[in-house]
């Protein structure tokens, strides 16, 4: 997959040449690609912003500087390109998004900066608006980088055991079960003694209850979003009449 990334701050990504994205960069299962406005600008002070017509604190970026560094990147790039806009009243990433977005051979990411992007760039270079959260970053960049990680590892030959993936939390709408590895005893603490059993189904079992539990818990409205089986249900209860001590 090709990442074409629009922003004036390129040194920001090397925050993403680390573990599995790294890898994949080196394997050259992914290319990032980055376009400065800055290097698009017609005057000598390489000027991006301006202030907001009817008045207001901060600047805005400019049109022009942007939409050339967005025409530079599809000139040297043949596949369809998906132009993602960072910002906060984006649509929210979610893991059926992150799919969705992987389907794509090409996306271009723009990185926003100060009070945001001039409306108009919208308009004349179409995209989609994508969020990662409910709150303000300084810029698009680290909601960029969150993309570029969250859909890298859905591409083939990405992550080594496919099952990381498939497993991850999200991916069936419940959080992840909980997780552990040695020593079977930390300071009292112990391994639940199913892990130990070499039991499989009751593995299993225990991993789906804790799955549909531990969502119960820190984020019950996504069960709200899923349909859950009559042994689900059963599970989740004996979750709940375990913690609530019933």
């Amino acid at each position: 997959m090709r990442f074409d990334i629009v922003t004036l701050f390129p040194e920001m990504f090397s925050a993403i040449n680390y573990g599995v994205i790294g890898r994949a960069k080196e394997h050259k299962l992914i290319e990032l690609n980055f376009w400065n406005p800055r290097d698009y600008t017609k005057d000598n002070y390489r000027k991006v912003d301006d202030s907001p017509y009817g008045g207001g604190p901060g600047m805005v970026m400019m049109v022009e500087p942007l939409r050339e560094a967005i025409q530079a990147a599809r000139k040297e790039n043949s596949s369809p390109v998906k132009v993602i806009y960072l910002t906060p009243q984006g649509k929210l990433l979610t893991h059926s998004l992150v799919n969705e977005l992987a389907t794509h051979k090409s996306l271009m990411l723009i990185s926003g900066r100060y009070e945001g992007i001039d409306e108009r760039l919208m308009e004349i270079e179409p995209g989609i608006e994508v969020s990662i959260g409910d709150y303000v970053l300084s810029g698009g960049e680290l909601a960029a980088m969150v993309i570029v990680d969250a859909v890298t590892r859905q591409l083939a030959g990405v992550v080594g055991d496919v099952d990381s993936v498939t497993q991850d939390s999200f991916v069936n709408g419940l959080l992840d079960y909980p997780h552990y590895t040695r020593p079977e005893d930390v300071a009292g603490y112990k391994v639940p003694e199913v892990l130990l059993s070499g039991n499989h189904a009751s593995i299993e079992r225990f991993r789906r209850k804790n799955a549909l539990g531990y969502t119960w818990l820190k984020r019950p409205e996504l069960l709200a979003k899923i349909e859950l089986t009559v042994d689900d249900r059963m599970l989740l209860n004996e979750f709940i009449e375990e913690t609530e001590g019933v």
